[in-house]
């Protein structure tokens, strides 16, 4: 049986150059969504990855700064399935400084 074919790094470099990018969003979550495991959902629909850069919970509203990791494409429509979920997600402008 011939042995089975490796992926070339050439393959990863073209994967790269179509668009691999890093986010970061704020997430606004109504009152009822904060019990449902939305960003679990989003991980399981979509080939991303994400980091909870930081989280507050009320009764009242769910706030997240969550960076998102993936090609472009999956990132637009990762926020697409937010937002039609009833998500507001708004991009973080300025970068701050991580210690």
């Amino acid at each position: 049986m011939p042995a089975a074919k490796k992926k070339s790094p050439a393959t990863k470099t073209a994967k790269s150059a179509l668009g691999k990018d890093s986010r970061r969003y704020w997430l606004s979550y109504p009152p009822k969504l904060i019990t449902r495991p939305i960003i679990w959902e989003l991980a399981m629909k979509f080939p991303i990855v994400f980091n909870v850069r930081q989280a507050s919970v009320s009764d009242e509203i769910g706030i997240l700064c969550l960076e998102l990791e993936g090609f472009r494409d999956d990132l637009k429509a990762a926020v697409a399935w937010l937002e039609k979920h009833g998500v507001r997600v708004e991009p973080v402008e300025i970068n701050i400084i991580e210690s």
